[in-house]
Protein backbone atom coordinates (compact mmCIF):
# COMPACT_ATOMS: atom_id res chain seq x y z
CA UNK A 1 0.00 0.00 0.00
CA UNK A 2 1.43 3.39 -1.08
CA UNK A 3 1.29 6.60 1.12
CA UNK A 4 -1.12 8.02 -0.96
CA UNK A 5 -3.43 5.17 -0.40
CA UNK A 6 -2.92 5.10 3.49
CA UNK A 7 -3.09 9.07 3.23
CA UNK A 8 -6.86 8.43 1.26
CA UNK A 9 -7.89 5.98 4.28
CA UNK A 10 -6.88 7.71 6.92
CA UNK A 11 -10.25 9.28 9.16
CA UNK A 12 -10.79 12.73 9.25
CA UNK A 13 -10.94 14.01 12.93
CA UNK A 14 -10.82 17.52 11.65
CA UNK A 15 -14.48 19.93 12.10
CA UNK A 16 -15.24 21.19 9.24
CA UNK A 17 -16.42 24.97 8.23
CA UNK A 18 -19.47 24.13 8.17
CA UNK A 19 -19.43 21.28 11.78
CA UNK A 20 -18.34 24.67 13.40
CA UNK A 21 -21.22 26.67 12.19
CA UNK A 22 -23.51 23.94 13.29
CA UNK A 23 -21.59 23.60 16.68
CA UNK A 24 -22.17 27.25 16.85
CA UNK A 25 -26.25 27.78 16.40
CA UNK A 26 -27.05 24.60 18.62
CA UNK A 27 -24.63 25.79 21.08
CA UNK A 28 -26.26 29.69 21.02
CA UNK A 29 -29.62 27.95 21.26
CA UNK A 30 -28.93 25.38 24.08
CA UNK A 31 -27.20 28.47 25.89
CA UNK A 32 -30.69 30.50 25.80
CA UNK A 33 -33.45 27.53 26.47
CA UNK A 34 -31.04 25.12 28.15
CA UNK A 35 -28.43 26.87 30.76
CA UNK A 36 -28.21 24.78 33.97
CA UNK A 37 -31.00 26.60 35.87
CA UNK A 38 -33.52 25.66 33.27
CA UNK A 39 -32.00 21.95 33.17
CA UNK A 40 -32.22 21.67 37.02
CA UNK A 41 -35.91 23.51 36.85
CA UNK A 42 -37.21 21.01 34.14
CA UNK A 43 -36.27 18.14 35.52
CA UNK A 44 -37.75 18.84 39.00
CA UNK A 45 -41.03 19.70 37.27
CA UNK A 46 -43.58 16.95 35.95
CA UNK A 47 -42.61 17.61 31.86
CA UNK A 48 -38.17 17.91 31.29
CA UNK A 49 -38.81 18.28 28.31
CA UNK A 50 -39.23 21.78 26.95
CA UNK A 51 -40.71 21.17 24.20
CA UNK A 52 -40.32 25.00 22.36
CA UNK A 53 -36.40 23.74 22.67
CA UNK A 54 -37.15 20.66 21.04
CA UNK A 55 -38.91 22.12 18.08
CA UNK A 56 -36.23 24.87 17.66
CA UNK A 57 -33.48 22.31 17.77
CA UNK A 58 -35.43 19.95 15.62
CA UNK A 59 -37.44 21.83 12.82
CA UNK A 60 -35.39 25.41 13.51
CA UNK A 61 -31.86 24.65 13.17
CA UNK A 62 -32.92 21.50 11.34
CA UNK A 63 -30.72 18.93 13.60
CA UNK A 64 -33.44 16.37 13.42
CA UNK A 65 -32.95 15.53 9.65
CA UNK A 66 -29.18 15.43 9.40
CA UNK A 67 -29.34 11.98 8.61
CA UNK A 68 -32.01 11.78 6.66
CA UNK A 69 -31.63 12.08 2.93
CA UNK A 70 -33.18 15.82 1.14
CA UNK A 71 -35.09 13.89 -1.18
CA UNK A 72 -37.27 12.65 2.01
CA UNK A 73 -37.42 15.64 3.33
CA UNK A 74 -33.97 15.83 5.75
CA UNK A 75 -30.56 17.61 5.46
CA UNK A 76 -28.72 14.66 3.46
CA UNK A 77 -25.48 15.14 6.24
CA UNK A 78 -23.69 12.28 7.95
CA UNK A 79 -22.36 11.04 11.24
CA UNK A 80 -20.07 13.80 11.65
CA UNK A 81 -22.68 16.55 11.93
CA UNK A 82 -24.76 14.54 13.99
CA UNK A 83 -21.78 13.56 16.49
CA UNK A 84 -21.30 17.71 16.64
CA UNK A 85 -24.85 18.20 17.72
CA UNK A 86 -24.49 15.24 20.49
CA UNK A 87 -21.17 17.06 21.57
CA UNK A 88 -23.22 20.25 22.24
CA UNK A 89 -26.30 18.23 23.77
CA UNK A 90 -23.79 16.83 26.04
CA UNK A 91 -22.05 19.62 27.10
CA UNK A 92 -25.55 21.45 28.17
CA UNK A 93 -27.08 17.93 29.65
CA UNK A 94 -30.15 19.17 27.70
CA UNK A 95 -33.31 17.20 27.90
CA UNK A 96 -33.91 16.30 24.39
CA UNK A 97 -34.79 12.83 22.48
CA UNK A 98 -32.04 13.48 20.13
CA UNK A 99 -29.98 10.22 20.03
CA UNK A 100 -32.76 8.12 20.94
CA UNK A 101 -35.29 9.56 17.29
CA UNK A 102 -32.97 11.54 15.08
CA UNK A 103 -30.19 9.07 15.61
CA UNK A 104 -30.86 5.43 16.52
CA UNK A 105 -34.38 5.26 15.44
CA UNK A 106 -33.87 7.31 12.33
CA UNK A 107 -30.93 5.26 11.55
CA UNK A 108 -32.86 2.05 12.24
CA UNK A 109 -35.53 3.25 9.22
CA UNK A 110 -32.55 4.52 6.88
CA UNK A 111 -31.19 0.98 6.89
CA UNK A 112 -34.45 -0.31 5.87
CA UNK A 113 -34.42 1.10 2.36
CA UNK A 114 -37.81 2.18 1.59
CA UNK A 115 -38.00 4.42 -0.51
CA UNK A 116 -42.10 5.05 -0.26
CA UNK A 117 -44.05 4.03 2.27
CA UNK A 118 -44.94 4.19 5.53
CA UNK A 119 -40.98 3.98 6.42
CA UNK A 120 -40.50 6.99 4.32
CA UNK A 121 -43.54 8.75 5.67
CA UNK A 122 -42.29 8.32 8.58
CA UNK A 123 -38.80 9.19 8.07
CA UNK A 124 -40.32 12.90 6.82
CA UNK A 125 -42.05 13.07 10.01
CA UNK A 126 -39.05 12.87 12.22
CA UNK A 127 -37.09 14.40 10.16
CA UNK A 128 -39.38 17.58 10.32
CA UNK A 129 -39.61 17.48 13.88
CA UNK A 130 -43.26 16.34 13.98
CA UNK A 131 -42.51 13.45 15.61
CA UNK A 132 -40.42 11.23 18.19
CA UNK A 133 -39.50 7.54 17.44
CA UNK A 134 -38.02 5.37 19.68
CA UNK A 135 -36.71 1.92 19.53
CA UNK A 136 -38.50 -0.58 22.29
CA UNK A 137 -35.76 -1.82 23.89
CA UNK A 138 -33.35 -1.30 26.83
CA UNK A 139 -31.52 1.85 26.86
CA UNK A 140 -28.52 -0.73 28.09
CA UNK A 141 -28.77 -3.12 24.90
CA UNK A 142 -26.02 -3.14 23.07
CA UNK A 143 -25.34 -2.87 19.31
CA UNK A 144 -24.17 -6.99 19.13
CA UNK A 145 -27.83 -8.18 20.76
CA UNK A 146 -29.71 -6.40 17.28
CA UNK A 147 -30.39 -9.72 15.80
CA UNK A 148 -31.34 -10.84 19.16
CA UNK A 149 -34.21 -8.59 20.11
CA UNK A 150 -36.05 -9.57 17.41
CA UNK A 151 -37.80 -11.90 19.71
CA UNK A 152 -41.40 -12.14 20.67
CA UNK A 153 -44.69 -10.34 19.50
CA UNK A 154 -46.71 -7.21 20.42
CA UNK A 155 -47.93 -8.71 23.75
CA UNK A 156 -44.86 -7.94 25.71
CA UNK A 157 -43.67 -5.43 28.06
CA UNK A 158 -40.27 -3.73 28.07
CA UNK A 159 -38.48 -1.78 30.93
CA UNK A 160 -35.60 0.44 30.70
CA UNK A 161 -36.92 2.34 27.69
CA UNK A 162 -35.11 6.07 27.14
CA UNK A 163 -37.39 8.51 26.40
CA UNK A 164 -40.49 7.17 25.58
CA UNK A 165 -42.62 9.49 27.76
CA UNK A 166 -41.70 11.76 24.51
CA UNK A 167 -42.43 9.58 21.72
CA UNK A 168 -45.38 9.35 19.40
CA UNK A 169 -43.94 6.36 17.54
CA UNK A 170 -42.43 2.92 19.25
CA UNK A 171 -40.25 0.62 17.18
CA UNK A 172 -41.14 -2.89 18.40
CA UNK A 173 -38.41 -6.01 17.14
CA UNK A 174 -40.57 -8.76 16.76
CA UNK A 175 -39.97 -12.56 15.88
CA UNK A 176 -41.83 -11.30 12.39
CA UNK A 177 -40.60 -8.55 12.12
CA UNK A 178 -40.43 -4.23 12.69
CA UNK A 179 -43.60 -2.60 14.02
CA UNK A 180 -43.96 1.04 14.23
CA UNK A 181 -46.89 1.20 17.41
CA UNK A 182 -48.48 4.58 17.90
CA UNK A 183 -47.68 5.48 21.74
CA UNK A 184 -51.31 6.93 21.89
CA UNK A 185 -52.99 3.76 20.30
CA UNK A 186 -55.08 1.17 22.22
CA UNK A 187 -53.28 -1.08 23.96
CA UNK A 188 -50.36 0.89 24.85
CA UNK A 189 -49.23 2.36 28.22
CA UNK A 190 -45.88 4.01 28.84
CA UNK A 191 -45.23 4.20 32.87
CA UNK A 192 -42.59 6.37 33.93
CA UNK A 193 -39.67 5.06 36.06
CA UNK A 194 -37.05 7.20 38.03
CA UNK A 195 -33.92 7.22 36.87
CA UNK A 196 -30.60 7.90 38.04
CA UNK A 197 -30.26 10.73 35.17
CA UNK A 198 -33.29 12.91 35.35
CA UNK A 199 -32.29 14.57 31.94
CA UNK A 200 -32.95 11.00 30.28
CA UNK A 201 -36.17 9.93 31.46
CA UNK A 202 -36.80 5.84 31.02
CA UNK A 203 -39.96 4.36 30.63
CA UNK A 204 -41.53 0.82 31.17
CA UNK A 205 -43.49 -0.31 27.37
CA UNK A 206 -46.46 -2.54 27.89
CA UNK A 207 -48.09 -3.83 24.74
CA UNK A 208 -51.25 -5.53 25.06
CA UNK A 209 -53.65 -5.74 21.80
CA UNK A 210 -51.86 -2.83 20.30
CA UNK A 211 -51.85 -2.07 16.60
CA UNK A 212 -48.40 -1.59 14.59
CA UNK A 213 -47.60 -1.31 10.86
CA UNK A 214 -45.31 -3.98 9.30
CA UNK A 215 -42.42 -1.71 8.53
CA UNK A 216 -40.10 -5.26 7.92
CA UNK A 217 -39.65 -8.96 7.97
CA UNK A 218 -37.25 -10.46 10.75
CA UNK A 219 -34.23 -10.83 8.66
CA UNK A 220 -33.74 -7.12 7.11
CA UNK A 221 -35.57 -5.63 10.52
CA UNK A 222 -32.95 -7.29 12.74
CA UNK A 223 -30.17 -6.07 10.28
CA UNK A 224 -31.43 -2.55 10.32
CA UNK A 225 -31.99 -2.60 14.33
CA UNK A 226 -28.19 -3.67 14.77
CA UNK A 227 -26.90 -0.80 12.68
CA UNK A 228 -29.00 1.51 14.76
CA UNK A 229 -27.89 0.52 18.05
CA UNK A 230 -24.66 0.57 16.58
CA UNK A 231 -24.89 4.33 15.37
CA UNK A 232 -26.50 5.04 18.67
CA UNK A 233 -23.07 3.75 20.91
CA UNK A 234 -20.99 5.15 18.04
CA UNK A 235 -22.23 8.62 18.54
CA UNK A 236 -23.18 8.27 21.96
CA UNK A 237 -19.51 8.88 22.39
CA UNK A 238 -19.48 12.34 20.86
CA UNK A 239 -22.23 12.96 23.64
CA UNK A 240 -19.72 11.42 26.73
CA UNK A 241 -17.23 13.89 25.11
CA UNK A 242 -18.98 17.09 25.24
CA UNK A 243 -19.91 16.19 28.74
CA UNK A 244 -16.43 15.81 29.67
CA UNK A 245 -14.87 19.15 28.20
CA UNK A 246 -18.09 20.50 30.17
CA UNK A 247 -16.64 19.39 33.24
CA UNK A 248 -13.22 19.55 32.69
CA UNK A 249 -13.85 23.39 31.45
CA UNK A 250 -15.53 24.58 34.22
CA UNK A 251 -13.20 22.60 37.06
CA UNK A 252 -10.08 24.77 35.59
CA UNK A 253 -12.94 27.96 35.67
CA UNK A 254 -13.39 27.57 39.05
CA UNK A 255 -9.73 26.47 40.28
CA UNK A 256 -8.59 29.66 38.79
CA UNK A 257 -11.10 32.07 40.88
CA UNK A 258 -11.38 29.60 44.18
CA UNK A 259 -8.65 30.96 46.71
CA UNK A 260 -7.40 29.56 49.63
CA UNK A 261 -4.39 30.96 51.43
CA UNK A 262 -4.11 33.79 48.72
CA UNK A 263 -3.39 31.64 45.83
CA UNK A 264 -5.91 30.27 43.65
CA UNK A 265 -6.15 26.66 44.46
CA UNK A 266 -5.71 25.71 40.86
CA UNK A 267 -1.33 26.74 41.21
CA UNK A 268 -1.34 23.70 43.78
CA UNK A 269 0.50 20.79 41.94
CA UNK A 270 -1.35 18.18 42.80
CA UNK A 271 -4.10 19.21 40.73
CA UNK A 272 -2.42 20.71 38.24
CA UNK A 273 -1.56 16.79 37.79
CA UNK A 274 -5.07 15.68 38.16
CA UNK A 275 -6.38 18.60 35.42
CA UNK A 276 -4.00 17.49 33.15
CA UNK A 277 -4.50 14.12 33.13
CA UNK A 278 -8.13 14.96 32.68
CA UNK A 279 -6.74 17.16 29.60
CA UNK A 280 -5.02 14.46 28.15
CA UNK A 281 -7.85 11.51 28.69
CA UNK A 282 -10.28 14.16 27.44
CA UNK A 283 -7.92 15.03 24.17
CA UNK A 284 -7.94 10.84 23.64
CA UNK A 285 -11.41 11.06 23.78
CA UNK A 286 -12.41 13.28 21.43
CA UNK A 287 -10.07 11.14 18.58
CA UNK A 288 -12.22 8.08 19.76
CA UNK A 289 -15.28 10.12 19.34
CA UNK A 290 -14.49 11.31 16.09
CA UNK A 291 -12.76 8.70 14.60
CA UNK A 292 -16.18 6.33 15.21
CA UNK A 293 -18.32 9.65 13.56
CA UNK A 294 -16.36 9.62 11.13
CA UNK A 295 -16.33 5.57 10.31
CA UNK A 296 -19.97 5.68 10.46
CA UNK A 297 -20.53 8.40 8.03
CA UNK A 298 -18.43 7.04 5.62
CA UNK A 299 -20.26 3.55 5.85
CA UNK A 300 -16.40 2.13 6.60
CA UNK A 301 -16.17 -1.61 7.34
CA UNK A 302 -14.09 -0.65 10.55
CA UNK A 303 -16.95 1.06 11.89
CA UNK A 304 -17.92 -1.77 14.41
CA UNK A 305 -14.12 -2.14 15.56
CA UNK A 306 -13.84 2.58 15.64
CA UNK A 307 -17.51 2.46 18.08
CA UNK A 308 -16.13 -0.46 20.03
CA UNK A 309 -12.59 1.50 20.92
CA UNK A 310 -14.63 4.78 21.37
CA UNK A 311 -17.35 3.27 23.64
CA UNK A 312 -14.89 1.49 25.78
CA UNK A 313 -13.03 4.70 26.49
CA UNK A 314 -15.12 7.67 26.51
CA UNK A 315 -17.49 6.15 29.05
CA UNK A 316 -14.46 5.88 31.49
CA UNK A 317 -13.25 9.67 30.55
CA UNK A 318 -16.75 10.76 31.10
CA UNK A 319 -17.48 9.19 34.52
CA UNK A 320 -13.97 10.29 35.86
CA UNK A 321 -14.28 14.16 34.66
CA UNK A 322 -17.67 14.43 36.36
CA UNK A 323 -16.56 12.73 39.04
CA UNK A 324 -13.19 15.14 39.35
CA UNK A 325 -15.41 18.00 38.42
CA UNK A 326 -17.42 17.59 41.36
CA UNK A 327 -14.41 16.85 43.63
CA UNK A 328 -11.99 20.07 42.84
CA UNK A 329 -15.11 21.87 43.24
CA UNK A 330 -15.33 20.73 46.57
CA UNK A 331 -18.95 21.47 48.72
CA UNK A 332 -20.60 23.24 46.23
CA UNK A 333 -19.96 20.71 44.05
CA UNK A 334 -21.93 18.40 46.21
CA UNK A 335 -24.85 20.60 46.45
CA UNK A 336 -28.16 20.24 44.30
CA UNK A 337 -27.69 23.73 42.90
CA UNK A 338 -24.50 23.41 41.69
CA UNK A 339 -25.14 21.14 37.66
CA UNK A 340 -22.51 18.76 38.57
CA UNK A 341 -24.45 16.60 39.87
CA UNK A 342 -26.23 16.66 36.49
CA UNK A 343 -23.20 15.42 34.53
CA UNK A 344 -22.41 12.76 36.95
CA UNK A 345 -25.70 11.18 36.45
CA UNK A 346 -25.64 11.42 33.29
CA UNK A 347 -21.98 9.93 32.37
CA UNK A 348 -23.09 7.01 34.89
CA UNK A 349 -26.32 6.77 33.13
CA UNK A 350 -24.13 6.97 29.52
CA UNK A 351 -21.88 3.98 30.74
CA UNK A 352 -24.41 1.33 30.41
CA UNK A 353 -26.19 2.95 27.55
CA UNK A 354 -25.41 0.76 24.69
CA UNK A 355 -23.87 -1.62 26.14
CA UNK A 356 -21.17 -1.54 28.77
CA UNK A 357 -17.14 -0.72 28.30
CA UNK A 358 -16.45 -4.05 29.14
CA UNK A 359 -18.96 -5.61 26.79
CA UNK A 360 -17.19 -3.47 24.06
CA UNK A 361 -13.79 -4.65 25.36
CA UNK A 362 -15.55 -8.32 24.60
CA UNK A 363 -16.38 -7.02 20.93
CA UNK A 364 -13.04 -5.79 20.82
CA UNK A 365 -11.43 -8.84 20.98
CA UNK A 366 -13.73 -10.81 18.67
CA UNK A 367 -12.83 -7.94 16.26
CA UNK A 368 -9.07 -7.77 16.51
CA UNK A 369 -6.87 -10.25 14.93
CA UNK A 370 -4.06 -11.18 17.05
CA UNK A 371 -0.71 -12.20 15.34
CA UNK A 372 0.21 -15.48 15.26
CA UNK A 373 2.96 -16.71 18.01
Amino acid sequence: MTAQTEAAQAPDLLYSEAEEDLRSAVRSLLAGRADAPAVIAGIESDTPYDLRLWESLAAGIGAAGLLVPEKLGGQGATHREAAVVLEELGRSVAPAPYLTSAVVATEILLALGAGDGPVAGLLAELAAGRKVAVLALPFSTPPADGAVAMTGTLERTVTGVAEAEAADVLLVPTADGLYAVETGGDGVAVQALVPLDLTRPLATVTLSGAAGTLLADAGPAAAAVSKGLLAGAGLLASEQLGLAEWCLTETVRHTRERHQFNRPVGSFQSLKHRMAQLWLEVVSARAAARNAADALATGSPDAPLAVAVAQAYCSRVAVNAAEECVQLHGGIGMTWEHPAHLYLKRAKADSIAYGTAGRHREALAGLVELPAP
